[in-house]
């Protein structure tokens, strides 16, 4: 609001976003201000007559964070005083825009929950235990809320249920049909919501004194944000059908292992009260739970987590390392392929134990320090959901389910199984950053010795198809403007370092100085399983990588045999081409030398004339497999392409995700190795014939090989 009478009167401006919480106004200049609210930051410079955007900035808080096992898999949460979100993990494209995300079922403080292989269906929650259930024929939301009163600005005491802000909403593991969804009690559905079952008890301290207005006796906060005696975890056992774990904001934890027939109180003794914001249970054990409650709103800033090995009967605080001065636990994550192997979002960043909770160390990496509200691992991913920074992802867990503490020597560590997916890596503001294209891999360093390369060979069936060094200048590598790929380097420091293999076989040689239209990068190899072979300092680490097919191109072994057989085939035709070119430049170049030495010879006047002779043929020759004019893509306009270029742009064509090679471009394969047949008979002849006479000759003359000045 403004006001231009000392406060007599106001009048709104109009801006962004709404729950405005801060302006600041230039000192000296009362046009220029900035603007904070729950959607991010906006400035002006005309009093506030225009804004400047909030979409430039990743500043989301999301609750809660889950994923479909889709390929590319979606994440999906709810953002604070907005939509919830459904984005994808990584695109074809550049980076993940704004067209990569789509709202689904609930609001702003939603848990989200589907079948995950086939997530057409969405239930979505938000405050005061509205329910809505989200369907991607319709884009449509239908509210199914088990008993549809108003919450808004209504006591908890003057309702049937108690709901919190973040009420958790989940699906069975075991029958993706049947929907949990919790206020003060566990509801369960088996029909999509359209009616619901108690199957609990009030699980919560039920302390009717604390069910007043939210905020009271100060602000009567309205919307529900303040509730308190409610459920706020949930968690079904991925291992048994009706074993259900739930926890409370006042600090109470249950179990039922019987489908909530019976719930027993499994509290961790000693906990005061406050909220239990995460439940995990291990992927190696059924009795093995994690539990994380949070007792900040009590002026509690330390971290409270505990382990069970036994359904609860007995804990364990496992808070060993993690900082309790300001950075107190909000969630634990237990890895699913390394038993002992723990992560936990704090409120300063993340977290990481390798003794099952018995000692932790921080583990931010690039990670903002921020608070992580809750993380999800998918397909070996890390997915951590922040209080102001959005979704950050940590590719591929491998390295740390590899990581041998005791033993730190020079190793490569097995890759998780890598899709066979394209896109580039864009750091445009405004974008979400993929993953890098291809097999990504870690490796370790013990001891760096400056005067030694790193080589990294990628094999297939004893075959190197693909090599890599620390050496950023190879042996005998020259670069020119449409020219051999500048080398990708491999990183060489002391400890840990990553790397991506962008699927690519070894470059094609090129001509000297010459522009070659359509590149000279190596084709994409198929899907298959490769040998990754790193040597260094007289030591040699091998694994394996796995490359899959991406899931929605459907194509045959045949079908990817065929398409690498052509590549292959292009790619030696050109080789073949671009060294005989190199090799026939070389020759010309010697008879020019020839010449010049015997210029004054009259005895040599006939072997200089069939130099001559060679030379024009060389050119002519040269001329129709390669264009030597050209200095950018562009120069096509003043000098046309040749068949190199033919042949580099065919293999384009079909070194795509889809391998199925078209008619045409298997006509035009055999059209383009009939034209090569040709040149190739040319220069035979040349070689065989022509330079043979030319030696002959030379030979007959009786010339020296060398030529001293007088």
């Amino acid at each position: 609001m403004k006001s231009i009478d000392g406060g007599r009167s106001f009048r709104n401006i109009s801006v962004p976003h709404g729950d405005n919480h801060h302006l600041w106004i230039h000192p000296d200049n009362n046009q220029v201000m900035i603007n904070s609210n729950d959607g991010g930051a906006n400035i002006s410079f005309n009093g506030g007559k225009s804004w400047s955007s909030q979409k430039n900035q990743p500043t989301v808080q999301f609750y809660r964070v889950i994923t479909d096992n889709r390929f590319p898999y979606s994440v999906y949460g709810g953002q604070q005083d907005n939509s919830t979100v459904a984005i994808a993990s990584r695109t074809n494209d550049g980076g993940i825009g704004w067209k990569d995300w789509y709202a689904t079922a609930g609001g702003e403080s939603a848990y989200i929950a589907f079948d995950p292989d086939n997530p057409v269906t969405v239930y979505g929650g938000t405050y005061q235990g509205n329910l809505s259930r989200w369907t991607m024929d319709s884009k449509e939301q239908k509210s199914i809320k088990q008993y549809p009163e108003l919450g808004l600005s209504i006591a908890p005491k003057d309702s049937k249920y108690r709901y919190n802000w973040n009420a958790p909403i989940i699906t069975s593991p075991h029958d993706r049909s049947v929907i949990y969804h919790v206020g003060n009690v566990v509801f369960k559905s088996t029909d999509q919501g359209m009616s619901w079952t108690e199957i609990s008890p009030d699980l919560t301290k039920n302390e009717k004194d604390k069910h007043g207005p939210g905020g009271g006796p100060y602000t009567n906060e309205a919307a529900g944000g303040e509730n308190y005696n409610t459920i706020t975890s949930l968690m079904e056992s991925q291992h048994e059908q009706g074993v259900l774990y739930a926890g409370t904001d006042d600090g109470l934890l249950h179990v039922t292992r019987n489908g909530g027939q019976d719930w027993s109180n499994i509290t961790p003794p000693g906990v005061k009260d406050g909220s239990i914001n995460s439940i995990d249970i291990s992927e190696h054990d059924p009795a093995t739970a994690y539990v994380v409650v949070m007792r900040y709103k009590s002026m509690d800033l330390k971290s409270h987590v505990f382990k069970t090995n036994n359904y609860g009967a007995r804990w364990t605080r496992i808070v060993n390392g993690l900082d309790d001065a300001n950075g107190f636990a909000r969630v634990v994550r237990a890895d699913k392929k390394r038993k002992g192997l723990l992560y936990a979002g704090t409120e300063t960043g993340m977290y990481i134990s390798f003794d099952d909770g018995g000692n932790w160390q921080r583990f931010n990496l690039n990670l903002p320090v921020v608070a992580i509200n809750a993380l999800y691992i998918r397909q070996n991913d890390l997915i951590a959901a922040t209080s102001g920074r959005a979704f950050w992802i940590l590719d591929d867990l491998s390295p740390l389910q590899q990581l041998d503490l005791s033993n730190e020597s020079f190793q490569i560590f097995k890759p998780k199984d890598t899709y066979r997916l394209f896109g580039g890596v864009s750091r445009a503001p405004g974008q979400g950053r993929n993953p890098r294209m291809g097999v990504t891999f870690d490796y370790y360093i013990d001891q760096v010795v400056d005067s030694l390369d790193i080589k990294l060979e990628i094999l297939q069936d004893n075959k190197v198809v693909r090599s890599f060094s620390s050496s950023s200048r190879p042996k005998g590598f020259k670069s020119w403007p449409g020219g051999p790929p500048p080398p990708q380097v491999l990183p060489k420091k002391a400890g840990y370092n990553r790397f991506t293999w962008g699927f690519d076989r070894d470059p094609i040689p090129g001509v000297d100085k010459v522009f070659v239209f359509g590149g000279l990068n190596g084709g994409s190899v198929a899907p298959g399983i490769y040998t990754l072979r790193m040597s260094y300092n007289g030591k040699v680490s091998e694994t394996q990588a796995t490359i899959l097919p991406n899931p929605a191109v459907k194509a045959t072994a045949s079908d990817w045999a065929a398409q690498q057989q052509m590549l292959n085939e292009i790619e030696a035709v050109v080789t073949e081409m671009h060294e005989s070119v190199t090799k026939m430049r070389s020759a010309k170049s010697q008879i020019a030398r020839y010449a010049d030495y015997l210029a004054d010879n009259e005895s040599a006047a006939s072997l200089i004339e069939k130099g001559k002779e060679i030379s024009k043929r060389i050119t002519q020759w040269e001329e129709n497999l390669i264009q030597a004019k050209q200095k950018t893509f562009q120069d096509v306009i003043n000098f046309n392409n040749k068949l190199n270029a033919q042949f580099r742009v065919l293999a384009g064509y079909i070194d795509q995700d889809d391998p199925t090679l078209t008619a045409g471009a298997k006509q035009r394969f055999k059209d383009l190795m009939d034209d090569w047949k040709v040149y190739q008979d040319e220069r035979d002849t040349i070689i065989n014939n022509e330079m043979q006479e030319y030696n002959t000759l030379y030979k007959s003359l009786d010339l020296p090989a060398l030529f001293l000045d007088d």
